[in-house]
């Protein structure tokens, strides 16, 4: 018989996972329906997206300011490329090829925190990217990521999991560092056993089951697990899927991404958190012009990609966007002032965006301005609201995690900015044992309970 742990894959007979493709796989995942069920996809943009650009000043004194040190690169307010205007708020407007994006704000679906960072300057990407992922800022040592701290914290995850925790790409974020339960995923075409037609691969494929059902180690655990992935890879996801009637999709691989995403929610294995990145965000020169060249392009990517995930998602029953809180950020952002170049440097505060069914749309945070003396070091948008502010509230009223002690060790002061909706539980900043033993900071129970899949077999 198949034993299911708390926080992992199916670990078994192949043959019992197979026996679940003509059942519903959340009469597994979830059976207990009182537990969380809420799913959250972290979306990083890698490289530092220009947020001035993004979400350009329209109005007032700071569209002043941002005309003046972006003579090339600013955005229009008129004319046939001119920034897109928000309903409830005139000082700011989006890219004109966000189109896709503003949809969404009018549906109350997109909560736009500005002026959000690290809360400690560091330009380096490397540095940056592994400060936000890790959940330490000033720190690298760390050997955990914030998402992984998350998931051994949680108290209230289902105990019957199949698949916690996914990351879509070629390798795992630092977020997920020191999770050895995170499938990686990037093409369901090739995750399997290259080793000739199906009738060959399939005897082949039940000798290496006894084989690593041999034995209790790191390694004969680790590669059951990952041919138990593949197994239930084969049973959800489909490399020819067709969304609903009405969805598209960008043609790219962030849209096949997301494809990939929305066809293991609809499965519901108990996905609980995932990732995902888009790089080319690091836009030094030829960055383009208002709302054409490279900007415009990637920009227009992602806010197609984004308003199909939640198109496909909300289409029939249940309405999985009422499970679904999407994160997008980035490592840090950009001078206000364009370059010789006519792209821009690293800069420090940026937006970050929050998708999903239960958004409170609309513009959040402290705008701290662009004169001169408002700038960061008189080159950069200032941080007004620590980005680990803005993810407690998401791990706290949509993941019901208090935590936040084990999950951002140092940080304190919490308080909701209102991006979504949820209970607001107590903080927990101090550390604790969790129930079963496992202390804080102490993330070798991963390497003592279930082996790793990374690369996914």
């Amino acid at each position: 018989m198949c034993e299911i742990s708390r926080r992992g894959f199916l670990v078994g007979c192949s043959s019992a996972v197979a026996a679940m493709a003509g059942s519903r796989f959340n009469t597994i995942a979830f059976a207990q329906g009182s537990e969380n069920q809420e799913i959250l996809l972290v979306l990083f943009l890698r490289g530092g997206i220009d947020g001035f650009n993004l979400i350009p000043p329209i109005d007032g004194a700071d569209r002043g300011y941002y005309e003046a040190v972006r003579p090339n690169l600013q955005i229009p307010t008129t004319g046939p490329d001119s920034a897109l205007t928000f309903f409830d708020n005139d000082q700011f407007g989006l890219h004109p090829r966000a189109m896709p994006l503003m949809d969404l704000y009018d549906d109350g679906k997109l909560a736009i925190v500005q002026a959000a960072g690290l809360g400690n300057v560091n330009r380096s990407h490397f540095d940056a990217m592994a400060f936000a992922e890790l959940g330490t800022p000033g720190d690298l040592t760390t050997d955990s990521g914030w998402l992984t701290r998350h998931l051994l914290s949680a108290p209230n995850l289902p105990q019957d999991l199949i698949m916690p925790s996914l990351a879509i790409g070629q390798m795992q974020p630092q977020s997920l560092r020191g999770n050895f339960e995170t499938l990686n995923l990037a093409n369901p075409s090739s995750f399997n056993i290259n080793t000739g037609p199906w009738l060959w691969r399939h005897p082949q494929r039940l000798a290496l089951r006894r084989l690593y059902q041999s034995g209790s180690s790191w390694l004969h655990t680790s590669g059951d697990q990952a041919l138990n992935a593949m197994d239930i890879i084969e049973l959800t996801v489909d490399g020819d899927y067709v969304p609903p009637a009405g969805v598209t999709y960008p043609d790219s691989d962030f849209g096949d991404h997301l494809k990939v995403l929305a066809q293991l929610v609809r499965a519901e294995l108990g996905l609980q958190v995932a990732t995902l990145d888009i790089g080319g965000w690091d836009t030094h020169d030829a960055q383009g012009a208002g709302a054409g060249g490279y900007f415009g392009d990637v920009v227009e990517d992602l806010s197609l990609g984004l308003n199909a995930l939640l198109s496909d998602l909300a289409s029939g029953v249940p309405d999985f966007t009422q499970r679904l809180t999407v994160v997008v950020h980035s490592e840090f952002g950009r001078e206000l002032r364009e370059n010789s170049d006519t792209g821009t440097e690293h800069g420090y505060g940026n937006n970050i965006l929050v998708i999903g069914g239960n958004v409170n749309g609309g513009i959040h945070g402290d705008w701290p301005g662009l004169s001169p003396e408002q700038l960061f070091e008189g080159t950069d948008l200032d941080v007004t609201t620590d980005y680990r502010r803005v993810l407690s509230e998401l791990l706290i009223r949509r993941m019901a995690n208090p935590h936040l002690g084990i999950i951002f060790p140092g940080y304190g002061g919490y308080s909701p900015l209102g991006i979504v909706q949820g209970e607001d539980l107590p903080p927990v900043y101090e550390d604790e044992i969790f129930s079963d033993g496992f202390e804080s900071g102490d993330t070798s129970r991963w390497s003592q309970t279930v082996g790793g899949t990374e690369g996914g077999g």
